[in-house]
Order: structure tokens, then C-alpha cells, then sequence
């Protein structure tokens, strides 16, 4: 059974456990040069309110590590869109993968 989604909210941030289809624990592909090597984990999706800024945090990097970043949401894709060092079809901000009820 999945972990139900969390909204927490600190001054103007309101930091979401879901986001366009994914859920925290998820596997997610960075599209950057050096990330894209690495394996990645979704945490959670930030908004600013104040500035409508919005980023993803994740947690991975290269085997055995667990290093935290935050990258653009434009940068965030599906684990399966991952085909050896490349990437393929469209980001999550593009193309969410959303549960059909």
C-alpha cells in the first residue's frame, strides 16, 4: 500500500510528497548531464508562493549514495523514460502520469 500523500506548509513554501503521478520513494530520471548516470528518488515538489517559483527534491545519486538536491521541474522524467544514457519522450511537467480511476 502507498504512503498517503502530505501537504506541510512553512511561511510561504508549500512542500507536496505528490506531484504529477509520483509519489515520495518514487524513481525518478534527472535530465542532466551527470545526473542522468545516476539513480534518483522523488521527495518532494516545492512551490514558493510568493514567486509561483517551483522546484522537485530528490535523493540518490551515484550507487550507495543519498545526497539531496532540488532541480526545475522541466528536468524531472519518468523512470521508464530512461534508455541507457539517454532520455526519451516528455518531462513530468509536460506529461504527468496520472492514475486513470
Amino acid at each position: 500500500m502507498r504512503k498517503r500523500p502530505e501537504i506541510s506548509r512553512q511561511g510561504h513554501l508549500v512542500r507536496t510528497t505528490f506531484w504529477h503521478g509520483v509519489r515520495a520513494g518514487d524513481p525518478v530520471a534527472v535530465d542532466g548531464v551527470k545526473e542522468r548516470r545516476q539513480q534518483w528518488v522523488f521527495v518532494a515538489h516545492v512551490r514558493n508562493e510568493l514567486s509561483s517559483e517551483e522546484w522537485i527534491e530528490v535523493r540518490g545519486g551515484r550507487k550507495g549514495e543519498a545526497k539531496s538536491r532540488s532541480f526545475r521541474t522541466d528536468v524531472i522524467y519518468p523512470a521508464h523514460a530512461k534508455k541507457g544514457s539517454r532520455l526519451i519522450g516528455l518531462s513530468l511537467d509536460l506529461a504527468p502520469q496520472l492514475e486513470l480511476k
